[in-house]
């Protein structure tokens, strides 16, 4: 039933609403209600499903009220970024500006500006969207989730934190926490790219790239593909490829071609056919290889 097409204000369910103050009373209410419950973040993804009734939860836990879940924080692991943290505060961070600038990137590619001051990371990596932006980002930036609940704290590689389609390792008692990103080494460029149907819409591609180089030859590589599976991923694949190598045309090219070929068919295809979807991701690839290796360069001076 599309609702939004007759009265975007109405919400057509009932449910309890809890607004705790602590992560303790936070955790306590998911071990409470567990799969009847679902955690409002900044609500973008959240309040329209309610609307069209794809997810009808008999309790919303709203996490505002908890301060310490929105923060960017620099620790000797790296950048702490709390699950709260909006869009656009990352966006706008003279820290992830610095010294992670592809995840800058990434969050400038979300949306129009009031979607990022509402919208948080938390809330785009739990939503689980295979196009999810900060996803790719935070992938080639080794970033790791603290999964909390009342049976205790767990980290999670993010490479391992998607489930497929909609669908995360996060268990109905468990909530996102924070990220702990480690910082980009010493001369690593990096770029985040993205095609959608308009400046403001969700990828149909999206590819983000860090990469050093030593000598003019690459020491290390990290490449990550969104909207093209049910998932975002490395692709490891296109990495090796370019290890131990000069980023010659003819190295940059069969590296995107890899890329290209890692495209899973779905049964339904929405916004783009494959094919459209491996031509694009070849010239994805291309530009953020090219645009990664020319910061490399220009770190390097």
């Amino acid at each position: 039933m599309d609702i939004n097409r007759f009265n975007t204000h109405i919400v057509p369910i009932r449910f309890d609403y809890h607004a705790p103050k602590s992560l303790e009373e936070a955790v306590g209410l998911l071990a409470e209600y567990g799969e009847e419950a679902q955690i409002l973040a900044g609500g973008t993804d959240l309040i329209p499903k309610i609307k069209q009734r794809i997810l009808e939860p008999k309790h919303v836990i709203d996490l505002k009220a908890i301060p310490e879940l929105a923060c960017i924080e620099e620790t000797p692991d790296g950048a702490k970024i709390g699950a709260l943290t909006k869009l656009r505060t990352i966006e706008l961070s003279p820290l992830i500006n610095k010294k992670l600038p592809v995840l800058g990137e990434a969050a400038r590619a979300i949306g129009s500006v009031q979607i990022r001051n509402r919208g948080t990371i938390g809330g785009n990596l739990c939503n689980a969207s295979p196009c999810a932006d900060t996803a790719t980002a935070l992938m080639v930036l080794d970033a790791v989730a603290l999964v909390d609940s009342v049976e205790g704290k767990r980290e999670v590689p993010i490479g391992e934190f998607f489930d497929g389609r909609g669908q995360t390792i996060v268990a109905p008692n468990e909530m996102l926490k924070e990220l702990i990103v480690p910082l980009l080494p010493e001369g690593t460029g990096s770029a985040f790219v993205k095609v959608g149907w308009t400046t403001f819409d969700i990828a149909t591609v999206n590819v983000a790239v860090a990469l050093r180089l030593d000598d003019e030859k690459v020491a290390d590589c990290r490449i990550a593909l969104g909207a093209c599976s049910p998932a975002p991923f490395r692709v490891r694949r296109a990495e090796e490829a370019l290890k131990g190598k000069e980023l010659t045309g003819e190295a940059l090219e069969e590296a995107a071609q890899i890329v290209s070929e890692h495209i899973e068919p779905r049964e339904r295809w929405r916004r783009a056919p494959p094919e459209y979807r491996r031509k694009t991701s070849k010239v994805l690839a291309l530009e953020a290889l090219t645009g990664a290796a020319e910061e490399a360069r220009r770190l390097a001076k």
